[in-house]
């Protein structure tokens, strides 16, 4: 496993920034974990650093970062990636995968051996408190995809950032909503309190 330090001048001072030391590993307990190991600078502004291990078969959704380039090189095992409309495509150890900012994608775990890859998303916005809540929740229902009231108050906070294409537009504009203000009436959003701000495009 790669290992990075990060030093305090690295730090953004903004509390909403700076809630996670590092390594910060997160699992979802679907086969996929991410260690965030640093922030770094970059070209396109401050860059978030790590590593993914994907379990065979496993590997997000069909989704897209509105405001973020996503980069991925494969150290060990087989990476499958696609985009909508395009046949699935293999990278191997020693490959790079660039997914540009706006661009929909999913990847996944191709071959028999656990998938180790290294990379980083740019610039960082909300990607870590937002990957972080949604794995814990996928965690908390047993791996399988995230609780309802969490799927929908986090899609719609951060909807300027992220979007999960396999969720029906109609069902992210109009029923999301009306769960999160279900959810707030049965206070199930207590642990969001001090959730980030979420970013205009």
């Amino acid at each position: 496993m790669a290992q990075w330090a990060i030093s305090d001048t690295e730090r953004s001072p903004d509390p909403a920034m700076t809630r996670y030391t590092y390594p910060h590993t997160i699992e979802n307990g679907a086969g996929e974990r991410i260690t965030f190991a640093r922030k770094a600078g970059g070209t396109a502004g401050e860059r978030l650093e790590g590593e993914n291990v994907v379990k065979p078969g496993s590997g997000p959704p069909m989704h897209v970062h509105h405001l973020q380039e996503e980069v991925l090189t494969v150290q060990h095992g087989r990476l499958g990636y696609q985009r909508p409309g395009q046949p699935p495509r293999y990278a191997g150890p020693g490959e790079t995968v660039t997914f540009g900012a706006g661009e929909p994608h999913k990847f996944w775990n191709a071959g028999e051996d656990e998938l180790l890859c290294t990379g980083h998303i740019a610039p960082i916005l909300s990607v870590e408190y937002f990957l972080t809540e949604m794995f814990a929740s996928m965690k908390r229902h047993g791996g399988g995809r995230p609780g309802l009231f969490d799927m929908a108050f986090l899609s719609t906070r951060y909807r300027s950032e992220f979007a999960v294409l396999e969720i029906p537009v109609a069902v992210q504009r109009v029923v999301f909503p009306v769960i999160v203000a279900l959810g707030r009436l049965l206070g199930r959003y207590r642990r969001y309190a001090d959730a980030p701000p979420p970013v205009s495009r």
